[in-house]
Parts: C-alpha cells; structure tokens; sequence
C-alpha cells in the first residue's frame, strides 16, 4: 500500500493484518491486480507505465472538477467504464483530460449498469479496465437496501 502520510499506511496495514501489505513505493504498489485510488490530487500520480496487463482500477478520488489521478496516456490504452457518463465527464477521473482533449466521451467503453447487466465487459484478460466512479446516491441506496434486507448493521465510530 502506499500513502502520502506514512502513519496512515501503518495504522491501515495494522488494522488489516490478516491481509499481507505493506507500505511500499507508489509505484511498487500499482503493480497490482486490482488497484484503487482514493487521493484528491489534481495532478496525475499514477502513470501508465506502472500499470501491468489485466490490471483493473477503481478510481474514486477524482469527484470534482479539477481533480485527475491517472496519467491520461492510461486512459487511453484502458477501457473506462463510468456510472454516469454526464458526471463523470464533468467531475469524474475524464475530466480534466477531456477539457484537455487528451481524450474523448466517446472512448468511454459503457456504464456500471451495463456491466452490471452484462450488456458490456472488458474485450479480455489482458485488458486494463479502469472504473471512474464519481458516486451516484442510487447506487448507495441500493446498496444499504441489501444491507438491511440481510440484517446486517455496522457501528461507525462518529464523535
């Protein structure tokens, strides 16, 4: 795992010692399977030469204007699959390529929806997919409607 703040990668890595991580380099940590980005850079940090064959990323941190974590070449040589077309393309990870024109909306491979109905898929193994989730309040409904229906609860640790 890699982080800016070195105390939060330890205090991440202790609380998921059942897991093998460790704090590593950011680019030793993208030569991973799946890999997801939580920053609130403006400036790229994850370049694509990191980016191994087959690998998938969620990238989440990207939820406004401005913001971009992904070298744009990544997008590029990547299927990107987004929630909503309209959001993401204003605030999502493609925003600021966009504006840019280092890349299109019309290279956006589909949605969450139709991956999730199996209207649209990666083309292979081999392919890096990467998902751009700005979020959508639906789809946090959904989920905590399935949470409930399982009587699941979970104890958030607020002030």
């Amino acid at each position: 795992i890699w982080g800016r703040n070195p105390a939060h990668v330890r205090k991440f890595a202790d609380r998921f010692m059942e897991y093998p991580c460790m704090a590593s380099s950011l680019e030793k940590a993208c030569d991973c399977d799946v890999l997801v980005t939580t920053t609130p850079s403006t400036t790229p940090i994850i370049m694509s030469g990191w980016i191994h064959e087959g690998t998938h990323i969620n990238a989440i941190g990207a939820d406004a204007p401005g913001k971009e974590e992904l070298d744009p070449s990544l997008l590029r040589r990547a299927e990107v699959f987004v929630d909503d077309p309209a959001q993401a393309i204003h605030s999502g990870e493609i925003n600021v390529p966009i504006s840019r024109g280092l890349y299109r909306a019309d290279e956006i491979a589909g949605t969450l929806g139709e991956v999730v109905i199996g209207k649209k898929r990666r083309s292979g193994p081999e392919a890096v997919t990467i998902f751009d989730s700005t979020g959508l309040a639906i789809q946090d409904l959904a989920i905590a409607k399935i949470a409930m229906q399982h009587g699941r609860t979970i104890e958030l640790p607020f002030p």
